[in-house]
């Protein structure tokens, strides 16, 4: 291939990439708002901030696990609870409810799914804890990140100060 044909294509690869995400927001419109913490409410139905705020709740509980069984050099249990919060816990999403939540918040929280996998991986690898709880250390940034941005509210509800 020539050099300047790759270079038109990738040009147009990312055109495309960045029209695809402007349609995406215009046809689905984040449910956001500002908060007075600074942070930025995301808007959901009370199932929905349910379903979102119980799947935190497992990724804390996983957390949980990870701590425990790595302090104990069991490395099994780490990579069997790993891979359970990894992305096979983020399928079956709906597309309504995803279509509410801003690129950053999916992006964060898919970010998180996909860590949980490489630690399980990282866990079948190694028998040290102190590597296990090093990437898990750095897979809690996208946790800290995301409740450092946002919040969740429900729609109709007037706004907690």
């Amino acid at each position: 291939m020539k050099l300047g044909y790759k270079i038109s294509l990738i040009v147009n690869l990312v055109l495309a990439m960045g029209l695809g995400v402007v349609a995406y927001m215009i046809v689905f419109p984040p449910n956001v708002e500002p908060h007075a913490d600074g942070r930025s409410v995301v808007l959901l139905s009370a199932d929905e901030r349910n379903l979102v705020l119980g799947e935190m709740r497992g990724l804390l509980e996983t957390v949980q696990v990870v701590i425990e069984a790595a302090t104990e050099g069991d490395m099994e249990t780490v990579s069997t609870a790993s891979t359970a919060a990894g992305m096979v816990a983020a399928e079956g999403e709906s597309a309504a409810l995803l279509g509410k939540l801003p690129i950053e918040f999916m992006t964060l929280g898919m970010g998180a799914h996909k860590a949980f996998d490489a630690l399980a991986l990282t866990a079948q690898g190694t028998d040290d804890p102190l590597v296990v709880l090093g990437e898990l250390g750095g897979l809690l940034n996208s946790c800290t990140n995301c409740h450092s941005g946002y919040r969740l509210g429900i729609e109709g509800e007037d706004k907690e100060e």
